[in-house]
């Protein structure tokens, strides 16, 4: 089976829903992570702030289902189609891409979906 290439530790994780296509987030993947996540059907990432193995959702439960994943041409990130509980993003949001640049400043697009005080 052919693998990421983690000759610098790590590779990047684009998770999209795999119903609507939307990009919910980026992470890191190591070793692993890879391994957890082919294992377990669930998204694992490498956390760099908190330098740990990460199951997504294990605290706030909203976990990502993988339902496909795909290595990009040069074998240095991984795209993952999952089905996402809940929302992606410790903030609340559906999707960490939850700011929308209107040309001149960010603003905050789309409402969240759970409440971070509630959950961390």
């Amino acid at each position: 089976m052919e693998t990421p290439n983690f000759d610098g530790g790590f590779v990047h994780a684009v998770a999209v829903d795999a119903e609507s296509g939307d990009v919910l987030m980026l992470a890191h993947m190591d070793g692993e992570a890879f391994e957890r996540t082919v294992e377990t059907g669930y998204a694992h990432y490498w956390s760099r702030s908190r330098q740990q193995l990460w199951k997504k959702g294990k605290t706030s439960g909203n976990v990502q289902r993988v339902r496909e994943i795909r290595l990009d041409c040069d074998g240095d990130a991984v795209l993952l189609e999952v089905e996402q509980e809940g929302g992606a993003c410790h903030t609340g949001h559906r999707s960490c891409f939850h700011r929308v640049f209107d040309g001149e400043r960010f603003v905050e697009k789309g409402e969240r979906v759970f409440d971070p005080g509630e959950v961390y």
